[in-house]
């Protein structure tokens, strides 16, 4: 599920954004957002990702979808033993789905952004 901008969400779990802060070196607090807070995302980012494995499944498998059947059959072979061998990387690729980071203005007014999106769920 990818959110949209100007959806109304909330934030799922409880989560921590700084490490203790500390003065004369006592523990003087942890910021940190509290599940359910609610806000609206203003900007929603889908990255690309870049893997060598998966650039090179998509080429082999497309000079072979092309070129295959005119191929001599030892030359073909070997260029399907290659897809074979990247095609678990092609899987894993395609159920990780895309990254989509959000950036979400809270009702009290903080803004968090670049945030994966699995961390809120819609209202």
């Amino acid at each position: 599920m990818t959110l949209q901008e100007g959806q109304r969400v909330k934030l799922a779990a409880d989560l921590r954004l700084t490490d203790p802060i500390e003065v004369s070196g006592a523990v003087i607090g942890i910021l940190s957002l509290a599940a359910g807070i609610e806000g609206t995302v203003e900007e929603v980012v889908e990255h690309v990702r870049e893997e060598a494995d998966v650039r090179e499944y998509e080429r082999l498998k497309s000079l072979l979808d092309s070129y295959g059947d005119g191929m001599p059959p030892e030359s073909k072979r070997q260029l399907e033993q290659k897809i074979g061998a990247l095609h678990p990387a092609w899987i894993a690729f395609q159920e990780q789905g895309p990254l989509v980071t959000v950036q979400v203005r809270f009702d009290n007014g903080l803004i968090l952004g670049a945030s994966p999106q699995d961390l809120y769920v819609p209202v």
